[in-house]
């Protein structure tokens, strides 16, 4: 089995097309759709395989577009397991305007996750969780589905010896790191709502991040700093890895690229300087690319190169 298994509550299809001068009232004529299977843990999964590492995920799936979100997965021959729902997995539209290359995101309300459903999820998760070494919970939860979820799936993984990585907002990552996960990558905006306080400077969010790791929320943080990079906080370190300057097309898919970086330089034993720079190389390769894509390999293998050239001396 692989040694790593995603988790994805609220998954969707992600339908993306492009059309010339997109104003109201007007019938638009729009490129053949692209349909790409999506949601935080898939994401993270597809991102996973593209850097060498295999991994199961498991998400719940009804309807007509459940059926074709799997059917994309087993296109692109990633491990899953579906979890039959009543309800239909939502799908995401996105819109390019060709002419001024603006993207339109439209992201619908996932359906209602019923507490059955729930807890088929559980079992699926615990069935698979032996011999795995990282459980990563991304995405938003789903209609019906509170936070304490989570902190079962939390709990039940680290009485396994699974670490868990949290990507993850709001009163879900709050739940979570009060449980104490292994590693999670809030945004300067959700660490500022951690610290309680309206923005964070670089030096302060180092300091906030700091007193979470002291207290036992997440042994690892890394927090995602956008334009400026990251910065990964432990028990022993705190280190600013910078962005490399690349030319940004869309910005879909950057937050899960960057957990599949951390993630795959954890499990192959990468030092946690490198592991930082491996993650923002993954986010910013995803940058690069339009729509709904995630990132080229070669592009994270070139900027990989280049952040490693910032390595703390020690770390070199």
């Amino acid at each position: 089995m692989p040694r790593i298994i995603t988790l994805t509550l609220n998954p969707t299809v992600d339908k993306s097309t492009t059309a010339d001068h997109i104003v109201p009232d007007q019938k638009l004529r729009c490129a053949a759709p692209k349909f790409e299977p999506g949601g935080g843990g898939i994401n993270v999964s597809r991102a996973l395989r593209r850097l060498g590492s295999e991994s199961v995920a498991v998400f719940p799936a009804g309807g007509p577009s459940g059926t074709m979100l799997q059917q994309l997965l087993a296109q692109e021959q990633l491990q899953y397991r579906a979890v039959e729902t009543q309800g239909n997995t939502r799908e995401n539209f996105i819109v390019v305007d060709s002419t001024t290359s603006q993207q339109y995101r439209f992201g619908m309300p996932g359906t209602e996750l019923r507490p059955e459903e729930q807890q088929r999820v559980l079992e699926a998760l615990r069935e698979l969780a032996a011999g795995t070494e990282f459980l990563v919970i991304s995405g938003s939860l789903p209609p019906g589905v509170e936070p304490e979820l989570l902190v079962r799936v939390v709990r039940a993984a680290k009485s396994m010896g699974v670490k868990v990585v949290a990507d993850t907002s709001g009163p879900a990552l709050q739940a979570v790191l009060q449980e104490g996960v292994y590693l999670a990558k809030p945004n300067v905006g959700e660490l500022s709502k951690l610290a309680g306080v309206d923005e964070l400077d670089n030096e302060a969010v180092a300091q906030a991040a700091q007193q979470l790791v002291q207290e036992g929320k997440a042994e690892i943080l890394v927090v995602s700093l956008g334009p400026q990079g990251a910065c990964l906080v432990s028990q022993n370190s705190i280190d600013h890895v910078p962005a490399p300057a690349v030319k940004k097309r869309s910005t879909v898919g950057a937050g899960d690229s960057m957990v599949a970086g951390l993630v795959h330089g954890l499990s192959t034993g990468l030092s946690l300087p490198e592991v930082a720079r491996l993650g923002v190389a993954c986010g910013s390769a995803a940058t690069m690319n339009p729509g709904t894509e995630l990132f080229r390999k070669d592009d994270v293998d070139r900027l990989y190169s280049w952040l490693l050239q910032t390595l703390p001396a020690r770390a070199a």
